[in-house]
């Protein structure tokens, strides 16, 4: 029986459910998924598009198709938490990794698109750890 993982939006105004039936997770560190996420790369578990229940707030959903190249984001039009979407040709349903509530359990399977990693990715690996703000 395959486990049933919850996710949703930081401001909960959002939530889904899918089940724990995952094709890939990959990890991007294209320039693109950079400027889509604000970090220094996206991690994306790929799924069946019929692998999603939305059980709140799917009109709070809003998705944002690229006009001229292939790729897309959902994001909660409240606060912006990246969600799950469809990719353009319709055969994958993409989720953000960080939107789910618990771990499946597929693990990282690929860094993708290694030669545009971020300039201060490796530096900021290395910096000191603070469990909460620094001191």
């Amino acid at each position: 029986m395959k486990l049933t993982l919850t996710g949703g939006c930081l401001c909960g105004a959002v939530q889904f459910s899918v089940k724990d039936e995952f094709k890939a997770f990959y990890q991007c560190h294209c320039k693109q998924c950079q400027q889509l996420s604000g970090s220094a790369f996206t991690s994306n578990i790929l799924t069946a598009p019929t692998n999603i229940e939305w059980l709140k707030g799917k009109r709070n959903v809003t998705v944002y198709d690229h006009p001229t190249r292939g790729f897309s984001k959902s994001f909660c039009s409240l606060c912006g938490s990246a969600l799950p979407f469809i990719n353009k040709n319709k055969t994958t349903l993409i989720i953000p990794a960080g939107s789910l509530n618990e771990l499946p359990d597929l693990k990282p399977q690929a860094n993708m698109f290694t030669s545009e990693e971020a300039c201060w990715l490796k530096p900021g690996l290395n910096a000191k750890g603070f469990s909460g703000f620094p001191e």
